[in-house]
């Protein structure tokens, strides 16, 4: 590790409060940023988990801080640096979450996407377990309709309840297929056993959702997943970590073989800022537990950083 942080050093790496040392922001009525990010250690939990992602987002921007040095470098996976016309981005910090109080949670959620995009810009929420998406998609309810969901995840989430618990991680796109602000939901990455039932499946076929599994990912490439997407859509990305395979991404509570790799995510985003338009993000279920020397959290460094750089070049 001591090597490692020399080599760190010896490029420009230094400690920065924020993600990739882009500006703090403390009020966020007062946002002026293309986009802000905001984090958040949990949400609604089960009682046999808890709050299971505890320190996802301190893991991630803690990956990131090895770019704030070189942000205006060179990135490859975008084709110029992540901010090609000076940083559009702030980083907002984290919600001070209780394990405790389930219904606070979700408004302090609701509250800073709200505030977001009361300023017309794009709220970018990192976890945390995943079901952060369920107030920050009803957030979207007071900005008109036919919001078009892209959810990228193992698991389908269709569940109504869980211990009875009906907002919880496994119930997110159930919830999202309530809110009538909501048009279209597309979810791309399915594989293995989850915790969905049958029935969970056919409600959610019922209710006109587009699967695009991972097997048909890995034969024929993310193509039909993208046909799905409306042109001109307005898209909220919901991006769940156990999409990616787990030889990449270990920090996950469910690892599950046959996952998404890095360029196919990354690629079907930037597909998707092509011909609609991003209007919301959130990466979550990021485990640090599970880590691996650090592996995962500087692949979900690396894909946020590229992700804002992709929202940065939205016409």
């Amino acid at each position: 590790m001591a090597g490692n942080t020399a080599l760190g050093t010896m490029f420009g790496a230094a400690g920065v409060e924020t993600f990739l040392g882009i500006p703090r922001c403390r009020d966020l009525s007062r946002l002026s940023a293309r986009m802000a990010l905001i984090g958040a250690d949990g949400c609604t939990p089960y009682p046999s988990v808890g709050f299971y992602c505890a320190g996802g987002p301190a893991a991630i921007r803690a990956a990131g801080a090895a770019y704030a040095a070189n942000l205006g470098h060179m990135n490859f996976d975008l084709g110029g640096p992540v901010f090609p016309g000076g940083v559009s981005a702030v980083d907002a910090g984290d919600l001070a979450q209780d394990i405790a109080d389930p219904a606070g949670n979700r408004a302090r959620i609701f509250g800073a996407v709200s505030q977001i995009l009361d300023r017309g810009a794009v709220p970018i929420l990192l976890g945390g377990d995943d079901s952060l998406p369920i107030p920050m998609l009803e957030a979207f309810g007071a900005r008109g309709r036919g919001f078009t969901i892209l959810q990228i995840d193992a698991h389908v989430d269709w569940r109504d309840e869980v211990g009875g618990e009906r907002l919880g991680l496994s119930s997110t796109m159930r919830r999202a297929s309530e809110m009538d602000h909501v048009d279209a939901i597309i979810q791309v990455g399915q594989r293995g056993i989850g915790s969905a039932r049958m029935q969970d499946v056919y409600d959610a076929e019922d209710w006109g959702v587009g699967f695009v599994p991972a097997g048909e990912v890995a034969r024929s490439g993310i193509g039909r997943a993208l046909d799905l997407i409306s042109d001109g859509a307005e898209v909220i990305v919901c991006l769940d970590l156990d999409a990616l395979d787990p030889s990449i991404m270990p920090a996950v509570i469910g690892r599950t073989a046959g996952g998404l790799g890095y360029w196919q995510v990354l690629e079907l985003i930037a597909g998707v800022a092509e011909k609609a338009r991003i209007v919301g993000f959130d990466m979550v279920e990021f485990m640090p537990d599970r880590d691996i020397d650090g592996q995962g959290a500087a692949l979900a460094a690396q894909l946020l950083a590229a992700v804002m750089g992709i929202v940065d070049r939205q016409g």
